[in-house]
């Protein structure tokens, strides 16, 4: 997702379950997660959900709660939507979707993830520092603790891409649900 502004985004999903058969009958590996994530490639801002599946319907609404995550942060226009060749992103009803609200729509080269760089450094920051950091007993717990880990890299993580501060620190609007003796 790119935003204007000088700001600039992108989303991307994981690839589906490693099991095909699972795949092919809509059923996950057990404790496979699929973080859908935007990053805005100016602050490195990032917005994460762990969401059921990978389908267009799904996908859709992550677009729609990232949109207004990112509006709530001073992101107001988005340019250029850089995404991955995954089926949901393929879709007719997401383009359709996001057609009244990005300018371009970018697809990256088919096995080549570094033309989504920002977002695939995120994913994996997000995989070593929290979702294989330890051991989780449940999907909600680890849901939970992506929500909380958010918070973290957005307000307290330093960045070397942000001069090693927080990605929040460059934001064009200060806008925080960190309470102020957490800053």
């Amino acid at each position: 997702m790119a935003v204007a502004g000088g700001h600039t985004a992108a989303a991307a999903t994981p690839t589906g379950p490693p099991n095909a058969k699972a795949k092919k009958n809509g059923a996950a590996k057990a404790g496979y997660v699929f973080p859908h994530s935007a990053v805005d490639g100016f602050s490195r801002l990032a917005y994460t959900e762990h969401l059921p599946d990978e389908t267009a319907t799904t996908t859709i609404a992550f677009f729609h709660r990232a949109r207004a995550f990112f509006a709530a942060h001073g992101i107001h226009r988005i340019t250029r939507l850089v995404t991955d060749n995954g089926g949901n992103y393929r879709a007719g009803a997401f383009a359709r979707t996001i057609s009244g609200f990005v300018s371009r729509h970018q697809r990256t080269r088919p096995y080549t993830p570094r033309h989504n760089g920002k977002v695939e450094r995120y994913q994996r920051t997000l995989a070593e520092e929290l979702l294989y950091a330890r051991v989780w007993t449940s999907e909600t717990q680890r849901a939970n603790a992506i929500q909380v880990w958010n918070i973290h890299y957005n307000y307290h993580r330093a960045h070397t891409a942000a001069g090693d501060k927080p990605p929040a620190t460059r934001l064009p609007q200060r806008v925080t649900n960190v309470m102020t003796q957490n800053n």
